[in-house]
């Protein structure tokens, strides 16, 4: 070969540059939701919003490449997601969007609620509820003086529980911010500067569920 065919072809000494890579496309996909009889929903510009019995939530989606919009199958309401010549990451969009609403009707009729347990070995935790339930203040915490205060995100509130000793519960409608109040309670109750394998002391997630449960 010549030197200008030699130039022409990269790929053949090992040159990545000269590589083409293409990603392959699915033509459609789509999911579908079903809208329960006691919840209305209704989707502008990609912002739902989700009214039930317990209240109502908002979530934009407009960041996600999907066709979203509400349809009838069956004579029942449902939510539509759609992907057009999609890649892999805007495929996996329609989950997630579905996902997400999902989260928000079971928010608005059964609730969200979580369980904490105040662990502790030789300093009892001590822990006062503020503001109707809106903050939380934790003293003691490995002997310590200083007070730590958390406030409850947006719809969340924290009570004792009746039941159990050393144990809160987080309630509220949406699931993310309930999620994220459990997190920052056990964040401001971390081991410092010590064995974590011995000091166990904080503020775990012991258990997940909803506020209302058909079954029961």
């Amino acid at each position: 070969r010549s030197k200008e065919q030699v130039e022409k072809l990269p790929s053949e000494r090992g040159d990545a540059r000269g590589l083409e890579t293409t990603t392959m496309r699915q033509v459609y996909n789509t999911r579908e939701l079903e809208i329960p009889a006691d919840v209305e929903c209704d989707i502008k510009s990609k912002v739902v919003t989700v009214k039930g019995p317990r209240g109502t939530l908002t979530r934009d989606l407009s960041h996600l490449q999907v066709d979203l919009f509400k349809t009838e199958i069956d004579g029942k309401p449902h939510v539509k997601v759609e992907v057009w010549h999609g890649t892999s990451k805007r495929l996996a969009g329609t989950r997630t969007v579905v996902s997400h609403i999902n989260n928000m009707i079971l928010g608005v009729t059964r609730g969200y609620r979580y369980t904490m347990r105040l662990v502790y070995a030789h300093f009892p935790i001590n822990v006062t509820i503020e503001d109707a339930g809106k903050t939380i203040e934790i003293r003691n915490f490995l002997g310590e003086k200083r007070v730590r205060i958390v406030k409850m995100l947006d719809g969340v509130t924290v009570a004792k529980d009746k039941g159990t000793k050393d144990q809160l519960v987080l309630e509220g409608n949406d699931i993310e911010n309930v999620s994220r109040s459990s997190a920052q309670i056990h964040a401001c109750c971390l081991v410092r500067a010590k064995d974590i394998r011995k000091f166990l002391d904080g503020v775990y997630v012991n258990g997940k569920g909803h506020i209302y449960n058909p079954e029961e």
